[in-house]
């Protein structure tokens, strides 16, 4: 597991402290709060993202991320909220377009390994929808939006990686879409540490509300949800 350097992340503090108050006395960092009717988000958590040996390995993921993971999913399946994966896959090179410019996207093929869901945090076979999207953000080209809008759905609670691309594209675009954002501190990761901790400030101050794991499970055995009720057919 990497993990900031002490000096790093010193400064990393005292930035932003300096910011905060800097935002503050501008009227930025507000809480926006659950909303009443939550859905669980996880961003690509597949196993080219959660599994060792990967070029897009994510540090934490065996020690903090799954097992927290795995902790949200019982308390959100308990109340039946809906639950959403999103994965990245590509049907050939052409459909890949411009990304191998920057990076390995070529490792990420439909119908290989890379790109399934971790079976750690599987989704339950038809009741959780499993996304595959093709850009950072989940809402970009797919019918994410719909469906929450279908659902009546106004507050996304998010997992996921990575924090500096796919996890802070979704959150920007679910605020520009009309959803509250709740980022799950322990639940959300990337490969580079101070990557998640400058990401983690930036958001929370201007697109969500980053919230410990303890706090957000809280809010959802309270009793402050209501049980998920899925449209008859």
């Amino acid at each position: 597991m990497t993990k900031t350097s002490p000096e790093v992340q010193q400064a990393l503090e005292t930035i932003f402290n300096e910011d905060s108050s800097l935002y503050a006395n501008r009227g930025w960092n507000q809480r926006s709060g659950y909303g009443k009717s939550p859905a669980i988000l996880n961003i690509d958590m597949a196993n080219a993202w959660t599994r060792q040996g990967y070029r897009f390995t994510c540090n934490d993921m065996d020690d903090q991320i799954i097992p927290g993971t795995q902790r949200l999913l019982r308390a959100a399946r308990a109340k039946n909220l809906p639950v959403i994966y999103t994965t990245t896959a590509f049907c050939s090179r052409f459909d890949i377009g411009a990304f191998p410019l920057k990076g390995p996207w070529e490792d990420l093929m439909l119908g290989s390994p890379a790109i399934e869901i971790d079976d750690r945090i599987k989704p339950v076979d038809g009741v959780d929808t499993v996304i595959v999207k093709k850009r950072p953000s989940a809402f970009a080209g797919t019918h994410l939006g719909g469906i929450l809008r279908a659902g009546g759905i106004d507050t996304l609670i998010c997992t996921g990686v990575t924090m500096a691309g796919c996890v802070r594209h979704t959150i920007e675009d679910a605020l520009g879409e009309g959803f509250r954002t709740i980022v799950v501190r322990e639940c959300v990761g990337d490969r580079v540490p101070a990557a998640i901790e400058w990401n983690i400030f930036d958001l929370d101050m201007k697109y969500c509300d980053v919230e410990p794991l303890d706090k957000v499970i809280a809010h959802i055995e309270g009793n402050q949800v209501a049980v998920y009720e899925y449209p008859r057919s």
